[in-house]
């Protein structure tokens, strides 16, 4: 589905009824740079020049966490979204998925009105100790209108010094090592904390996508896309959080996780003396 052909469908089934219900819409006020478009019904939020995203991907990152955020950052009209890495070369992800960056991150001068990254294993503990990719989006992150991750994306961002104060979340195998990085840890699929947007693992990544689409276009435009995206889960099991799953199914997965867990606070603990020694 094209932007085009996805804007004909919005304006369709608004025009329809399909899926507005009157008494549950609220009236979108525009902020600056953005006027309030009406479709046959549906208000949504359109920018008065493109919004530039940036998505970092990265060797070993995890491409769920990356996917279901683009799909639905792709399908939001009047948005330009970049996939960022040092060269244009295939990246590679932590099941082989291999991805493709569209620029570099020395090419992409101009402001981003959003930055996001991905999480991972191994890789994404390597991004900790990058200092072309922290400081990439250290400066990055000073200028963007939102500073988001998903999964243990958020650990880059706090190596980084963008969580410096913030609440966030991370997966929850590692969401521990985030007081190191000097951030407030914090569970919920999705948390907030002023600019900053982090969310919880893997999966966790299309209900962020359909939070900042709902930021960025309105509420309307949000739920239009999920149904259009049938995003309706009915998992088979009811495991999907620590607080869920079964003892022994939680005690076998903190064993699987426990190597990522070392080596994270081990990155998290050598940037915060990096930041003691220059401060």
């Amino acid at each position: 589905m094209t932007r085009r052909s996805l804007g004909k469908a919005l304006s369709c089934m608004a025009a329809s009824g399909a899926f507005l219900d009157g008494a549950a819409q609220k009236k979108l006020v525009a902020p600056p740079g953005y006027t309030v478009v009406n479709m046959g019904g549906l208000q949504h939020l359109k920018p008065d020049k493109p919004e530039q995203i940036a998505m970092l991907i990265y060797p070993g990152m995890t491409a769920l966490d990356l996917i279901g955020p683009q799909q639905a950052f792709g399908y939001t009209m009047g948005a330009k979204v970049h996939l960022i890495w040092k060269d244009l070369l295939p990246v590679e992800s932590d099941t082989g998925v291999k991805i493709t960056p569209t620029a570099k991150m020395k090419d992409l001068a101009e402001p981003v009105d959003l930055i996001f990254v991905p999480g991972g294993g191994k890789g994404t503990v390597a991004l900790m100790s990058d200092a072309e990719v922290l400081d990439f989006l250290a400066a990055k992150g000073k200028t963007a209108r939102y500073v988001t991750s998903v999964c243990s994306g958020s650990l880059v961002l706090g190596a980084a010094g963008l969580l410096r104060g913030y609440r966030a979340t991370s997966h929850w195998a590692v969401r521990e090592v985030l007081p190191t990085l000097e951030a407030i840890p914090a569970s919920g699929r999705v948390v907030e904390d002023r600019n900053r947007i982090t969310a919880g693992g893997v999966t966790a990544g299309i209900d962020f996508g359909l939070y900042l689409v709902a930021k960025l276009r309105g509420d309307d435009y949000a739920q239009a896309l999920q149904l259009m995206l049938e995003y309706d889960p009915h998992p088979p099991f009811h495991s999907g959080t620590p607080e869920d799953a079964r003892a022994d199914i939680r005690d076998l997965a903190t064993v699987m996780y426990a190597p990522l867990l070392k080596s994270a606070g081990l990155a998290a603990e050598a940037r915060k003396t990096s930041w003691s020694n220059h401060p």
